[in-house]
């Protein structure tokens, strides 16, 4: 191994220093929320209704998605499978303990504490995934280093960014597709944008999968698959609210992943499928309906929406990618743009029709607990009339339908540029020279950064398996 990716001293260092700085920031201003205090807790209190059990499944399930779904999926290439898993691994353990800390200050923070409970963990397993999605654009050509920096740097632009969105624009973005999948992508690209390597414009020897990898790819996807309902529905109102988004969130998949099936079919040469395709398109429609998840869409809509969102991811894998990396020096790793980018613009742009043809016809008086800024503000007398039926209604902003809709169009510019920009100037950072980055020849290499097992490097072609089976 060069000196100059040596991680002896650096990796060490970095997360040492780390370490003392979160335990400082920790001891200083994290404590127990009401519901793991035992002070507020005794045996009178009745456990079951202790929100542990309503946010705890939810957070098991974007655990799943966030070590296993992403962690496999990023280990698609043959000679980068430990690098992908245990990298995401790494980065995504940092991201969460970083993201307590960083959103408690900007959404939980009171009488000068970060009152931790499972919600907290839940909300920085969202800011987790912002991180992992952004690693995308970047994987095989960075460190440990590198990535653990991004990291760092990201949790608080995107908490910054997500604060004024949410607190000055005021938007509906239930499933992410603004905050997260569109910011995520936008920040990877920039990143990438930054630490461009033109040498690698026509591939690398290492760039290449092999039927193990391929499978291991396959198993990430099916657990995003399984679990995203969880992802979409996580964050929205209780009850029908809930319903409606693991409904939609069902449907999208399901019509984006065999309308994967029948592109990569039709698209390729010789009429087979095409492993990539499997593993990335198939995801598209959780993206595209997370706007307008927990909306009355309807059932059909969802359906339409998660055909559109895979149609756009294939085509962008297909057409986008290479021009990307052609003409605009964004060699976009894992096609994020693709999967995050398209189909968080097409889900955006579903979320503002859906918006715009909100009705109480539709709705009834819940409109305004979806749709919260429609509300009508303090003093108003139909908010009166509003909280006799639906107890507790917060006062809204008294927007109308075409005024909300245009903040959402607000939000989605406001949001991108932040990304873009914030992941520029990440990837200056990332590319100083002490930050252990792999140069061009050793990209999408395992042996660069880890002891590998001495069957590393068998290649199994023809005569490799003549050999084995001849010496059986």
């Amino acid at each position: 191994m060069s000196a100059s990716t040596s991680l002896k001293v650096r990796l060490p260092t970095f997360v040492f220093v780390l370490e003392i700085v979160m335990i400082a920031l920790y001891a200083v201003f994290v404590t127990y929320d009401d519901n793991s205090n035992a002070k507020l807790q005794n045996n009178e209190t009745k456990p079951m209704e202790n929100s542990m059990y309503r946010d705890y499944p939810y957070f098991a399930d974007v655990q799943v998605m966030i070590f296993l779904g992403f962690g496999c999926l990023l280990a698609f290439f043959r000679f980068y499978g430990f690098s992908g898993m245990v990298f995401n691994f790494l980065t995504a353990t940092f991201a969460i303990q970083w993201a307590i800390l960083i959103q408690g200050f900007f959404q939980f923070y009171h009488d000068g504490k970060i009152h931790l409970g499972v919600i907290n963990l839940l909300n920085a397993e969202f800011a987790c995934a912002v991180v992992l999605i952004s690693f995308g654009a970047v994987l095989g050509k960075t460190g440990p280093v590198q990535l653990l920096v991004m990291a760092l740097l990201e949790i608080p632009l995107f908490a910054v960014t997500e604060w004024a969105v949410l607190k000055y624009i005021r938007i509906n973005d239930a499933g992410g597709s603004i905050l997260i999948h569109l910011y995520a992508c936008y920040f990877g690209l920039g990143a990438t944008f930054v630490l461009y390597r033109p040498n690698l414009n026509d591939g690398h020897p290492k760039e290449t999968t092999s039927y193990n990898s391929d499978i291991l790819s396959v198993m990430g996807t099916l657990f995003l698959w399984v679990f995203w309902p969880s992802f979409n529905s996580a964050l929205t109102f209780k009850g029908d609210d809930q319903h409606r988004a693991v409904l939609h969130t069902f449907l999208g998949l399901s019509s984006s992943t065999i309308t994967a099936f029948a592109l990569s079919a039709m698209f390729n040469k010789r009429g087979k499928l095409t492993m990539a395709d499997i593993q990335n398109v198939t995801l598209a429609g959780g993206v595209t309906v997370g706007a307008s998840v927990d909306m009355m869409i309807s059932p059909v809509a969802a359906y339409a929406l998660g055909i559109m969102g895979c149609t756009a991811c294939f085509f962008g894998y297909k057409f986008l990618t290479p021009f990307l990396a052609q003409r605009l020096r964004i060699q976009d790793q894992c096609g994020i743009h693709n999967l995050h980018g398209l189909t968080g613009l097409i889900s955006s742009t579903a979320g503002i029709c859906a918006i715009l043809l909100a009705t109480e016809e539709t709705y009834g008086p819940s409109m305004y607990q979806i749709f919260s800024h429609r509300a009508p503000p303090e003093g108003d007398p139909k908010l009166l009339e509003l909280q006799q039926l639906i107890p507790g209604l917060k006062p809204g902003l008294g927007r109308t339908a075409q005024e909300q809709a245009l903040f959402q169009v607000a939000a989605i510019f406001a949001t991108i540029a932040a990304a873009a920009v914030g992941g520029v100037l990440t990837g200056f950072v990332m590319k100083l020279p002490f930050m252990a980055s792999p140069s061009d020849e050793s990209c999408f290499d395992d042996q660069l950064f880890f002891d590998v097992p001495s069957d590393f490097d068998i290649q199994l072609d023809p005569l490799h398996l003549n050999s084995v089976y001849n010496a059986n």
